[in-house]
């Protein structure tokens, strides 16, 4: 038996009821008061709120935390230009503050959404409502959170020594080359390059182990740590070797710094498996010079002088010059 048309379209209306309650995005439908209208079943089952509860109510009296100048911003010409809008996480989290249970992305206190916002006209034409889609975006918008995180530290990690917890060479070298430049357009200003290494390093690791190498190499990158400023950068050169840029700092400054550094480091007593290993260092200087036509220039003479305190019995600080010995 056929149905007739009356009988379809009361079908078709209460399929598109199944429909609007049952599909997994969000719809609000209000009038252009704010006041709610329609409430589908999923945001009566994030919001724990029923069609009955919300209709007729002030939008935002009802949910307090809506930025409510934001989104009367994004909806009003939606009803002046007859015009879609649309709201992204990256944005704002979130137009309705809900809690997220997905258990993928528990890690996410509140669910993340994208919304649509589009107009409802009468039989004339006029807006009369308007109709939110809310999405629930949380798994993508966590995914890229955390790949952002990871990538950021990653990127971290490539500036950074694991074991000295130092700047990495490269970074330090990159920093180095940007002050140079800075140097050469202001000559004026004075900075200094620090070089030292760990005095008869491999036989540290020829008799305890690289271990107590590494646990030597540790302390003095803490001891050098303890000793620059903010300004300063330090980093990791080679295997036992370091190098600090002293920013706007003259020779006879970082002599002084230098000095101080192969003091600390000469009185350390470094435990290790029940046992107390002392070390020195040897240290070479160079400021900045006007005739250095290149970055590596500059690392040449203070490794010059760091060779220099290295001939002369180590636990030594030289200053590179220019003039000929």
């Amino acid at each position: 038996m056929s149905l007739t048309n009356a009988e379809f379209d009361v079908s078709e209306i209460h399929w598109l009821m199944d429909m609007f309650q049952t599909v997994d995005v969000g719809l609000v439908v209000l009038n252009s008061d704010y006041r709610i209208q329609v409430w589908n079943g999923f945001m009566e089952s994030h919001s724990g709120l029923t069609p009955r509860q919300v209709r007729e109510r002030y939008l935002f009296d009802l949910f307090p935390e809506i930025d409510e100048q934001w989104l009367r911003r994004k909806c009003d010409p939606v009803i002046l230009l007859k015009n879609r809008a649309f709201t992204i996480w990256e944005q704002r989290p979130y137009i309705f503050k809900f809690k997220n249970y997905r258990p993928i992305t528990g890690s996410a206190e509140y669910m993340y959404q994208n919304s649509t916002i589009f107009p409802l006209t009468d039989t004339r034409g006029q807006v009369t409502h308007l109709c939110i889609i809310i999405y629930d975006v949380t798994d993508a918008a966590v995914s890229r959170t955390e790949l952002e995180s990871m990538n950021g530290r990653l990127q971290q990690l490539s500036k950074t020594d694991f074991l000295t917890q130092l700047s990495t060479r490269g970074h330090w070298e990159d920093a180095l080359i940007q002050e140079f430049n800075r140097l050469q357009r202001y000559s004026q200003h004075h900075s200094t390059l620090l070089m030292c290494d760990i005095d008869h390093f491999k036989r540290v690791n020829d008799t305890y182990g690289h271990t107590a190498g590494d646990e030597v190499i540790r302390k003095v990158a803490d001891v050098i740590k303890a000793n620059i400023r903010t300004t300063d950068l330090a980093g990791r050169y080679g295997g036992e070797e370091f190098a600090i840029l002293l920013v706007d700092t003259s020779l006879e400054q970082a002599q002084c710094l230098a000095e101080r550094i192969r003091q600390q480091v000469a009185i350390l007593a470094i435990s290790y498996n029940k046992m107390v290993l002392n070390v020195t260092i040897s240290l070479g200087l160079a400021e900045r010079d006007v005739g250095m036509q290149e970055h590596r220039h500059w690392i040449e003479a203070a490794d010059n002088a760091l060779y220099q305190s290295k001939v002369d019995g180590r636990n030594k600080v030289t200053c590179y010059s220019s003039e000929p010995a």
